[in-house]
């Protein structure tokens, strides 16, 4: 039977988690359930729960659905202003909207968790069954897994593709062992970049869930919040979010501080660890200096792979900055139900286009890579 869940708390934890690949940790129930009691999602802030379930007859969970009613496109990172704009053109209301995704979290990973890919089937079915054009214009996944393309597709969704930039660790001994891949000038390039950082005296640390205080948080916070200000916009996690995730998730909860030569925090990264990869999320800083922020948000992340043993290295959405710095290109997915046939075919032909410049984009960002031929990716890499 499927269930519409008005909050994630409605089931247990561990059944919830027990769905969950143990290398998605914004997916787990402690992560979503404080994005919601935070005050981060609910519906004055645009993002309903809508949660489904399929459980069996004595209750326990056989598949789960984070799934949002949508007043907005924000928080979302895959841009769909453009067709709400469409939609209001041609008489209709394009919110709200289904969307199953992680809020403010644009990590790729599984939608339609589930035991059998039946009850997956069973899931998409309801998003298809509620997205008819009347109550919600159509539905969403964001960021989603291959084998959830695949089968969506076969429903008719429409995919969108887009690109970001993945590090991978090839059993690297340390981060020099990983720069000899690199050709000469752009390994001493990266090298001179790292030294100006740490020649200002900035020195670095890494710290985990368990080792942080109220205290620390309230030092993290104020850069978090200086990001968003500084563009004039409202942060969207309350401060209350990260020491209440650092108490519920320690394992998975990881600070990279940049300190100067007093022991002051004067810029951070904030990330989450799978049993595979690090999540890189949120950034700020109190100074304007060259390289700072390479540094803290893609160094200090590439070195703590490596020293812990993790295969993969994400660090968040855009920049190609990061192709310099030894990020290849991946694929990204979102699916799409349009029930409209008219406007399904309009969206579908914009993906195709897009998709199309989309492998432009990467086969020529491929090229920029800093590694030496025989290190350099010819075809794109998948995301883990």
């Amino acid at each position: 039977m499927i269930r519409r869940l008005a909050g994630i708390d409605e089931v247990q934890a561990v059944a919830w988690n027990r769905l969950v690949p143990a290398d998605q940790p914004a997916l787990r129930h402690e992560f979503l359930s404080l994005l919601e009691s935070s005050g981060a999602v609910c519906p004055e802030t645009g993002w309903t729960a809508a949660h489904r379930v399929i459980e069996d007859g004595q209750g326990g969970l056989r598949a789960i659905l984070p799934l949002y009613e949508k007043s907005h496109s924000f928080g979302e990172f895959v841009f769909d202003f453009a067709w709400a704009d469409a939609w209001h053109r041609s008489g209709r209301p394009y919110y709200p909207k289904l969307t199953a995704a992680i809020p403010f979290t644009p990590v790729i990973g599984p939608r339609l968790m589930a035991a059998e890919q039946s009850e997956q089937a069973a899931l998409a079915e309801a998003m298809e069954s509620q997205a008819d054009g009347n109550r919600f214009s159509t539905a969403h996944a964001l960021f989603c897994s291959d084998e959830d393309a695949g089968l969506l597709a076969e429903r008719g969704w429409v995919q969108r593709d887009g690109c970001r930039f993945l590090w991978r660790n090839r059993n690297y001994r340390d981060f020099d062992d990983w720069l000899g891949e690199m050709r000469s000038k752009k390994r001493k390039n990266l090298r001179r970049e790292r030294r100006q950082v740490h020649e200002q005296g900035i020195q670095f640390r890494w710290r985990e869930g368990e080792q942080l205080s109220s205290m620390d948080w309230n030092a993290f916070y104020e850069l978090y919040a200086r990001t968003y200000h500084e563009r004039m916009q409202k942060p969207y996690l309350p401060a209350s979010f990260f020491p209440a995730l650092a108490r519920k998730m320690p394992e998975s909860v990881v600070l990279i501080e940049a300190l100067d030569s007093m022991g002051t925090l004067v810029a951070m990264a904030f990330c989450l660890r799978g049993n595979r990869t690090l999540y890189g999320r949120h950034w700020g800083s109190r100074l304007a200096l060259d390289g700072l922020h390479f540094e803290t948000c893609y160094h200090q992340g590439i070195e703590y792979c490596i020293e812990r043993g993790l295969k993969y290295f994400d660090p968040g959405t855009q920049g190609e900055h990061k192709l310099l710095r030894g990020f290849p290109p991946v694929k990204t997915r979102s699916m799409h139900w349009i029930p409209d046939p008219a406007l399904r075919r309009a969206v579908a032909d914009f993906a195709a286009a897009e998709a199309r410049q989309n492998q432009a984009y990467m086969a020529a960002a491929r090229a920029h890579l800093p590694f030496h031929r025989e290190h350099r990716p010819n075809a794109p890499e998948r995301a883990p």
